[in-house]
């Protein structure tokens, strides 16, 4: 994901140098450090995932105090709960490794296409933040971003580094979802409860082109969660709000008044889900989306300096990309039964 665009300045050279571009030492130390802790949170996570429920003794809840602990003291028996069953079962370590390995790839490919981008049109970007989530929380990390420190230029710059990320992204959440899907294991006799991780409509279709039937209770392997957690995050990258990426491509076809119009109108979509959804599959996620998408709509999008026509080709890329988000977006992507 792009950090919001800056206002064009008249004053400023819209097209630095390149060597004004190049990361410093304490940069790269910074990022290096960031997604190295990354890579252990998405492996802690990617064991959790895979292990089986801990047997836990939950503490009682008789004081105020027993509560306002309840969290973070499960938390901490959880932990230690998976930590001893690893050692007994060092193969997860491998299983949680595959699993970092995948869902960083996606997100590692989604940010350099931004950056990539950048370094084409000489826009000034920073190398992707990787943002580690606490140890055992469901992804591992809560994302990644570049930051764009200058304006971007024109039209085709701002269309091409908005789309370049999601489409990378997807490009590498492919195939993991093939792998994904032909590592599917018979779900077993007695159908689980809990949290159903609901499969978007690139699933569905792959599964039905190798023969493979989905079940939604069957247990999770490392490469197909890191292909849904992928296109969960190109999908939401790819809503038509704000100053997300799909934002940019909408402000880059369309120009600012339709920008507007269908960024409510997203909101609004979104709103009527997020209610749907907790009806429907008990989920809060969708609420999720609509702050986000809530927020998007406050901050104003800046206009390129240069509107020129995009051409036939973007015009195309721009139809793909509406494509691939029909792919990974599913409505109701969690059930809590």
């Amino acid at each position: 994901m792009a950090e919001p665009l800056r206002t064009i300045s008249p004053r400023l050279n819209i097209f630095p140098e390149v060597e004004s571009l190049n990361p410093s030492a304490r940069e790269w130390r910074l990022h290096g450090a960031l997604f190295l802790l990354t890579v252990v949170t998405t492996i802690l996570a990617g064991i959790m995932l895979v292990a089986p429920e801990p047997d836990i003794n939950y503490p009682p809840l008789a004081t105020p105090l027993d509560y306002l602990l309840y969290v973070p003291t499960v938390y901490l028996l959880s932990a230690i709960a998976i930590f001893r069953y690893v050692l007994l079962h060092p193969g997860l370590f491998t299983q949680g490794i595959a699993f970092s390995a995948s869902l960083l790839s996606i997100l590692f490919s989604h940010e350099m296409g931004h950056y990539l981008a950048c370094r084409y049109y000489k826009v000034n970007a920073t190398l992707p933040y990787f943002i580690p989530a606490p140890p055992f929380f469901i992804a591992g990390t809560l994302g990644a971003f570049i930051k764009i420190r200058s304006p971007i230029p024109s039209r085709r710059a701002l269309f091409d580094i908005g789309l370049a990320g999601p489409l990378a992204g997807f490009a590498v959440a492919l195939p993991l979802a093939v792998v994904g899907i032909l590592n599917m294991q018979p779900a077993p006799p007695v159908a689980g409860y809990g949290i159903v991780f609901n499969d978007p409509l690139l699933f569905r279709l792959l599964a039905r082109t190798m023969g493979v039937k989905l079940d939604p209770y069957s247990p999770i392997n490392p490469y197909y969660m890191a292909a849904w957690i992928g296109l969960l995050v190109t999908s939401l990258n790819l809503m038509p709000v704000g100053q997300l990426d799909g934002g940019h491509g909408v402000f880059a076809v369309f120009g600012q008044e339709t920008h507007r119009i269908i960024g409510r109108v997203a909101f609004v979509t979104m709103g009527v889900l997020a209610i749907l959804g907790f009806w429907w599959h008990h989920s809060p996620s969708g609420f999720l989306y609509a702050v986000l998408l809530g927020v998007m709509l406050r901050m104003q999008h800046p206009q390129p300096r240069i509107m020129e026509p995009l051409g036939g080709k973007r015009v195309l890329v721009a139809i793909l990309t509406l494509i691939v988000f029909a792919l990974c977006f599913w409505p109701f992507p969690i059930t809590i039964s």
